[in-house]
Formats: C-alpha cells, sequence, structure tokens
C-alpha cells in the first residue's frame, strides 16, 4: 500500500496552498478538462467499488489533447473535486492543479508516449495480482484474451514509481492494451475510459476463472491455442452494433 500512504502530508499542504501554487502553473482547466475530469473521478470511484482497488492503491488517467489528467497521489477518490484537477503534460510536468500526481505516473506517460491510448486504468486487483506471482503469462483460459490482443504477458517486477517498472510494462503490452504487473496489479489502456476500464475488469474476470478452475484437484483446466484466440480477435472485430 506504499501508493496509498506516498506524501499523505505533502497533499495535505498542497491542499492548504492550492490557490497559490494553483496560479504558479498558469491556467484553469478548460471546459473538456474539466469535463474530462469528472469522468475520471466517477472511474477511479468505480474501481473501488467494484473491488479492484483498495483506498487509493491505483490510479486512473485520461488525455485531453497534450494533457494528461491523472488521479493525485494519496487522497481517497470520494474526496475528490471538481477544484481537484490534476494535470501533467506529455514530459510529465504540472500544467493543472496543486495535489501531487500519482507516484505511477512514469507508468501512465509511457503507455501515451508509444500507443494511441485516451486512457489508462492501473489496479491491484486481486486476483489478477494473484496470477502475476505463479505464471510469466496468464494461460488461455477464454477465448475473450482476443479483446486484449492475445495472451496476457506479465511484466517483471520493479519497484513501483520507477522508469525500470514502465520499461519493463511496455514490452509486456508490445501489441496488446492490457498486461499484468508482478506482484503488483494490472495496467490496461484504451480509446476511452470506459474501454479501459472494461479491459481491467475482463483481466481480472480471467484471472479469477483461471485460478478458480486451476483449484479442482486431479484436474486441469483444458486452454486454448494462440490460433484459437486469434480466430476471435477476427471475429470481434465485426463484434456489436453498427452506425
Amino acid at each position: 500500500m506504499a501508493e496509498e500512504r506516498r506524501d499523505q502530508r505533502g497533499v495535505r499542504d498542497a491542499r492548504d496552498g492550492a490557490q497559490d501554487v494553483g496560479e504558479s502553473w498558469g491556467r484553469s482547466a478548460r471546459p473538456e478538462e474539466a469535463e474530462a475530469w469528472e469522468a475520471l473521478v466517477a472511474t477511479a470511484r468505480r474501481t473501488v467499488s467494484d473491488g479492484l482497488v483498495v483506498g487509493t492503491s491505483g490510479n486512473v488517467s485520461v488525455r485531453v489533447g497534450d494533457t494528461v489528467l491523472v488521479t493525485p497521489s494519496g487522497v481517497p477518490y470520494d474526496r475528490l473535486t471538481p477544484d481537484d484537477v490534476t494535470g501533467v503534460d506529455l514530459t510529465g510536468a504540472q500544467v493543472l492543479g496543486a495535489l501531487v500526481p500519482t507516484s505511477e505516473l512514469p507508468m501512465h506517460l509511457a503507455v501515451y508516449r508509444a500507443t494511441d491510448a485516451g486512457a489508462v486504468v492501473h489496479t491491484h486487483a486481486v486476483h489478477a495480482t494473484a496470477v502475476s506471482t505463479l505464471v510469466p503469462e496468464l494461460p488461455l483460459i477464454h477465448y475473450m484474451a482476443a479483446a486484449l490482443g492475445g495472451p496476457v504477458r506479465v511484466a517483471p517486477y520493479a519497484t513501483y514509481g520507477t522508469a525500470e517498472l514502465a520499461e519493463n510494462m511496455l514490452q509486456a503490452l508490445t501489441d496488446r492494451t492490457a498486461c499484468l504487473l508482478q506482484n503488483h496489479g494490472t495496467i490496461a489502456y484504451g480509446t476511452t475510459l470506459d474501454q479501459a476500464y472494461d479491459r481491467t475488469a475482463q483481466l481480472e474476470w480471467m484471472s479469477h476463472l483461471w485460478l478458480k478452475a486451476s483449484a479442482v484437484p486431479g484436474l486441469s483446466p483444458t486452454l486454448l491455442s494462440e490460433g484459437q484466440v486469434a480466430e476471435v480477435g477476427e471475429r470481434l472485430r465485426g463484434y456489436g452494433q453498427r452506425g
């Protein structure tokens, strides 16, 4: 829970001086940023209510133009208000708000720099994190792995908030939209907050499924081949309503 404890005092100090510090960063949130912040906070709260996060042990971001709005470090999501909007540019320089951005900012920015992501969700979901301690890749227990680009890899462990972790994550995300972080959690991205969240939830569900099936004494779950999953990936391209 290091992320939850980090900079609690600093966050309180930042709140006390929010007006002065915010003014020194130059501008107020634009209408589209304010709207995106509202959606980001709703998504962050959903990670808690759906059991993917305990306390503030995950983080959420959304890109608006060249600005990345991100949850602040160590602030419970139910306490975030429209005045707490926190944003950085793609170099990590803070351009909005007075609160310290999440300690996992390097991971979020690495995703935005390397992909066309519009939003990123990071959690410590219990089943997915458990899987990250057991295998180098989530076994193909269900065809919905295709929705994440194929077999979900596990990024090797590195200390949270470091460039090493961000690099390990990017390697695991090659041709994928989600990965596991060894002994840590999950990260997923999408074009929207809803898509990034749905991919996170899907990864947690598949992890839970594999753990349940693997726990049956004397039996091993049937797994799919990469070819079978790739076939589903082609079918998913036309899935859903048109127009």
